[in-house]
């Protein structure tokens, strides 16, 4: 029998002697001190009216001091009672009502993931194994956490005991275990699973990157640190010294890459790149649409423009200039410091990567610590200003909160409408409402975490990343005679960006024709410039 059953048991059985003395006091009294004779039935009705505070029948007259003080006592007593009563004893049992919808086995089901704790880390991930017919078990031992799993519509078992876990779910039966607890709790789940004769794969998710060597020694087939692949991910789309955009374009001379957003106002906004001309009109090339954090780098004449994206454009510092003024938008800076916000786990991390490639980087963090340059709220603008923010290149939010990264991008964008923002999100069902706010750049944990075990757990390849590009120098043999236009280029998701010929660079547009001995460079990625250069 459960603790607060037992309570309420007591409690009723309590309350009903209390009620009964009451009533034989007060008809002692009566007869006492009024002289009035009151049945025992008819006092008992007195006890109950009194003690529920509903009121009276007939008797609401006294004249005794003893029993006038007698009936003031009964009422305070029935006033006091109804709370303690409702917050001490009734609401502790319908808690427990209530938790018992939470089921504490798991059915009957064979070849499933068990994942033990719930969180951001593993929300895509369950989406991704429901999708792919792949069913799931979340083991949770936070009863709030295997509400709200509940209610996300994931299977879920509820333990409160945490060395009973794995003996709910079924393990026997599961073809995986992804242990998404903090790293001790991950280890000794591990060991234990391991113990019970667990054989298949077992996937660790950790804080500290010291601790994979540890968790594989406990038995965990593979261990991931998602928040500093998320960390290194945000710092090398930050950091062309990280990850350069366009490896090998530094070898074409007077070419640069700039980057503009598309103002909601802008004429072309909407358009193709068709119908907007950009090439023909400023001699810029455009090799790439940044929308959210997805580079389309096929830039056709039928990509549309979409309000809000970065154009990622290639040409002479002349077309790049006359590109911005047909776009009606500003470059985005290359120069200046980078300013961090958070310095939890994540923003530690970035912090390290952009000083080991040699960035300026300030620190904003509400509390002192080595590698702070300014203590303060980075939802306040003048702590940003301190900062440097309006001198900032990039601005990359790692605040441990999706709401206070929502609030902050806000702040950011309309103080400094030109610098780039990258955001760290927790969950993937924010990201939407972080890129409204103006982000140019957002990563969710779950996203990446999702990534990655659901390509281990439904043998899938990770799917590669059309950011991951690089310009090459390529013959031009089949191509000679046509156009640029005319190439097969673009419909291979590559752009031409530069033509050497003898030696000297020729300018390049649609209309360009290509000679047998001209040197081509190509851009796009691995699989695309592969197709691209065989049509050349």
């Amino acid at each position: 029998m459960n603790r607060s059953t037992r309570r309420l048991l007591a409690l009723a059985a309590g309350l009903v002697g209390f009620i009964i003395l009451a009533a034989l006091v007060y008809q002692i009294g009566m007869l006492k001190l009024e002289g009035q004779h009151r049945s025992f039935w008819r006092s008992l009705e007195w006890a109950t009216e009194t003690i529920s505070t509903t009121g009276y029948g007939s008797d609401n007259q006294w004249s005794h001091p003893v029993m006038i003080i007698l009936v003031v006592l009964m009422q305070f007593a029935g006033i006091l009672l109804v709370p303690v009563i409702v917050s001490a004893f009734l609401v502790p049992f319908m808690e427990e009502r209530f938790e018992q919808l939470l089921p504490r086995t798991a059915p009957a089901i064979d070849g499933h993931v068990v994942v033990y704790r719930y969180g951001p880390t593993v929300e895509t991930l369950l989406q991704r194994l429901k999708n792919g017919g792949v069913l799931s078990l979340v083991v949770e031992t936070d009863e709030a956490a295997a509400r709200s799993v509940l209610d996300h519509g994931f299977p879920v078992v509820f333990s409160r005991a945490e060395e009973e876990a794995l003996d709910l779910c079924r393990l026997g039966g599961a073809r995986a275990l992804v242990a998404n607890g903090t790293d001790e709790q991950n280890a000794s789940i591990i060991l234990r699973a391991r113990q019970m004769g667990f054989q298949r794969e077992v996937y660790a998710l950790v804080e500290d990157p010291s601790h994979r060597k540890p968790m594989e020694l406990a038995g965990a087939t593979a261990v991931y640190t998602p928040r500093h692949i998320v960390a290194a991910a945000l710092a090398a789309h930050a950091s062309d010294r990280i990850s350069p955009r366009l490896p090998g374009a530094e070898s074409i001379p007077s070419i640069h890459r700039r980057e503009i957003r598309v103002p909601s106002s802008s004429p072309i906004a909407g358009m193709t790149l068709g119908q907007a001309r950009l090439g023909a009109e400023s001699g810029a090339i455009v090799v790439g649409q940044w929308t959210r954090s997805r580079l389309h780098a096929r830039c056709d004449a039928a990509m549309r423009i979409e309000p809000g994206a970065l154009l990622e454009m290639v040409g002479t510092d002349e077309a790049l200039d006359q590109a911005a003024i047909l776009i009606g938008g500003v470059y985005l800076r290359q120069s200046g410091p980078f300013v961090i916000g958070g310095f939890g786990e994540v923003g530690r991390k970035v912090h390290e990567l952009l000083r080991d490639a040699g960035e300026e980087v300030s620190v904003v963090e509400r509390h002192a610590s080595p590698g702070v340059d300014v203590v303060g709220d980075v939802l306040d603008s003048r702590v940003l200003e301190d900062a440097g923010m309006e001198n900032a290149r990039t601005v990359i939010l790692a605040l441990n909160s999706d709401d206070a990264t929502l609030f902050a991008t806000v702040i950011v964008r309309d103080a400094a409408p030109n610098v780039t923002v990258i955001a760290r999100v927790n969950h993937s069902r924010n990201l939407e409402n972080i890129y409204r706010a103006g982000a140019d750049y957002a990563l969710s944990i779950s996203d990446v975490s999702g990534e990655m075990l659901s390509a281990r757990l439904l043998g899938r390849v990770a799917r590669s990343r059309e950011e991951h590009r690089q310009v090459v120098r390529v013959p031009i043999r089949a191509a000679a005679g046509r156009s640029v236009r005319n190439s097969g280029v673009r419909a291979h998701g590559c752009s031409l960006i530069a033509i050497d010929r003898g030696s000297e660079f020729v300018e390049v547009t649609a209309d360009t024709a290509l000679a047998a001995g001209d040197q081509a460079y190509l851009c796009g990625n691995a699989e695309s410039l592969k197709a691209a250069a065989a049509g050349c």
